[in-house]
């Protein structure tokens, strides 16, 4: 009778299994070696490929959310209300506000902006404004642990254009 790991108990196939894996994870640098062609990416090649495509897509979002809007003159600080919008978009910008102007805030790294992430912020100084110098920081907001601190740029308000009536 052939016993499968499933028969036996679940640290025993637990261990295999990962026995199994180990012996992949061994092999496939020899395969490799081999064809260079079909080399697989290495876990932060895959890490770095994702965030491109986030920070890609979350590009086009902002592409979308700004068309028809004209940039202004940056600024320091934004008034905001607690009431106050804001949007998160995945690798590229925090948006704050609505309606004809919003305010677009990159940071200085804006790859990891995560729209899972909350924003944190503890403000300087005055209470109905948030400024470049305010203190950011992110928390998965499930666990509340820690995943990031956020340096502000300036603020760029964005507003929209009507169209001209003699076209």
């Amino acid at each position: 009778m052939i016993r499968t790991a499933f028969d036996r108990s679940p640290r025993v196939a637990l261990a295999m299994a990962a026995l199994a894996g180990l012996s992949l994870s061994v092999t496939a640098p020899a395969l490799a070696q081999d064809d260079e062609t079909s080399a697989p990416q290495t876990e932060e090649a895959e890490k770095e490929t994702k965030k491109s495509k986030r920070a890609l897509k979350g590009e086009k979002r902002l592409a979308r959310l700004l068309e028809g809007r004209v940039a202004g003159e940056p600024q320091n600080c934004i008034r905001t209300l607690p009431t106050a919008q804001m949007q998160t978009i995945d690798g590229a910008a925090y948006v704050f506000g609505r309606g004809n102007t919003i305010y677009i805030q990159r940071t200085t790294k804006p790859e990891r902006i995560d729209d899972r992430d909350a924003l944190i912020t503890r403000r300087v100084g005055n209470a109905t404004q948030l400024c470049r110098q305010d203190v950011a920081t992110t928390v998965d907001p499930v666990t509340r642990i820690f995943t990031g601190a956020v340096l502000f740029e300036d603020f760029v308000p964005y507003t929209r254009v009507e169209g001209d009536d003699n076209s």
